[in-house]
């Protein structure tokens, strides 16, 4: 596990768009943590690598956002208001995964069906500093184990 310390929202930016350079196509990145911990200034960092950051906005409401970038396409789902794993199923969820790189807010609530490679990133606000953060970057599967 990897673990790294953000003291700022532009901390977290910058990280995010430096572990995109390592994403490719098929890579799955769940992110986990309460409201507010930074998983959505993550994604903005991540599109911030390919060029898209500009386009951001939270699929809260649409469960997932389709960015088209030039390496891959990138699927943005926040999938907290589903109600089972039954309607990820549903809206054909699955099919994301081979089709670019998924990040997937609250995906701790769909790991059950999660190919067996897959990235962990968990936020945690800190208690004393309001700003920082600390994520915890844990790979599943054989895939990821190298690349850190």
């Amino acid at each position: 596990m990897i673990r790294f310390i953000s003291k700022c929202e532009e901390d977290t930016i910058e990280f995010a768009s430096k572990f995109a350079s390592k994403l490719a196509r098929n890579d799955i990145v769940i992110l986990s943590g309460e409201l507010g911990s930074g998983k959505t200034k993550f994604v903005q960092g991540i599109l911030k690598y390919f060029g898209l950051e500009s386009e951001i906005s939270s699929p809260t409401f649409t469960i997932v956002n389709e960015y088209n970038a030039k390496k891959a396409n990138v699927y943005h789902f926040d999938v907290y208001r589903l109600e089972d794993i039954d309607e990820f199923y549903a809206m054909g969820g699955e099919e994301y995964f081979e089709n670019g790189i998924c990040l997937i807010e609250w995906g701790e609530m769909i790991e059950k069906i999660l190919p067996a490679d897959y990235i962990k990133i968990t936020f945690k606000k800190d208690e004393e500093n309001d700003e920082y953060r600390e994520l915890q970057i844990e790979p599943f599967g054989e895939k990821y184990i190298n690349l850190f």
